[in-house]
């Protein structure tokens, strides 16, 4: 198409570029967002809002902004569609042992506290934010190396928890590419991996058991069923929020955690928040707290 002529008869629509979203738009949506899941948009990330709205409207066939946000509010088929933005919104990029200090906070934490704990008690462990799975998964792995050398059997068992029901999906196959295991010891690959022909690797039946996915928005962790938590990882995902209800989600999670749980946050999330149950961890390169013992 030469340049200055319009849009040819007969051209997808869907090709077309949408028109840049409006001032009153945008708040529109800024609002639903952080009403809905907590998640702030702000004026740097518009773009990133614009194109990932862009692409479903497309998939979808609506034509502008504004019938686009009346789809998704519309009663229960909108809640559907909106179950699906979130997964184009929220789904972020992680990685296997990704901030390695807190895992080895985690070990030492596990290996000094197993010898006075109740042997038939078993460890819950707890992924908030859990994306694709691979913090859940690492945390399933810390803990089996933690608890190997104790005498008898001890159980443990993970959660990960998200609001983006693909990003769960994607966690329940424990399917990952070499990329995504690239900080993994190359012992803990193959003893907690079986490599696939793709150059792909599964997580293996035994850790899998382990480990278990559910759809949680933490803008509801009042009605949260988790209980007595040993461990709860809370890391990469205060960012999106404001200060204000990233202490509110925190006090939340403390809550859940049982005397003498381990609660890691993400360094830097969270400046000047303290709980009265809690204690801060020393540690330089970890953000963390344990719940005092009854």
């Amino acid at each position: 198409m030469d340049k200055g002529q319009g849009m040819q008869p007969g051209v997808d629509w869907s090709l077309r570029p949408l028109a840049d979203m409006s001032a009153a738009e945008f708040d529109d949506w800024q609002a639903l967002l952080e009403e809905r899941s907590g998640m702030v948009v702000t004026e740097q990330r518009r773009t990133f809002l614009q194109t990932n709205l862009s692409s479903r409207m497309r998939e979808v066939g609506a034509q502008d902004y504004a019938s686009y946000y009346r789809q998704v509010t519309d009663g229960p088929r909108g809640a559907v569609e909106w179950s699906t933005l979130m997964d184009r919104l929220t789904v972020q990029e992680t990685r296997f042992f990704r901030h390695p200090p807190s895992f080895a906070m985690l070990s030492a934490y596990m290996k000094q506290r197993v010898e006075s704990r109740s042997a038939t008690r078993p460890w819950s462990l707890w992924s908030v934010g859990c994306a694709s799975g691979e913090e859940t998964y690492s945390l399933a792995i810390c803990a089996a190396e933690a608890l190997t050398c104790t005498s008898g059997e001890t159980h443990f068992g993970v959660i990960g928890t998200d609001i983006s029901l693909s990003a769960l999906n994607r966690s329940r196959d424990g399917l990952y590419v070499r990329r995504r295991l690239e900080q993994l010891d190359p012992d803990l690959r193959e003893r907690y991996f079986q490599a696939l022909a793709d150059d792909r690797f599964r997580v293996v039946p035994s850790l899998a058991a382990r480990v278990c996915f559910a759809r949680l928005n933490v803008l509801e962790l009042a009605s949260a069923p988790m209980s007595d938590v040993d461990v709860i990882f809370c890391q990469n995902l205060l960012i999106y929020f404001r200060r204000w209800r990233r202490r509110e989600i925190l006090n939340r999670l403390a809550e859940r955690l049982a005397p003498g749980g381990l609660l890691v946050i993400g360094a830097g999330e969270v400046v000047g928040w303290q709980h009265p149950e809690l204690v801060p961890v020393a540690d330089s390169q970890v953000l963390a707290f344990t719940r005092k013992c009854l």
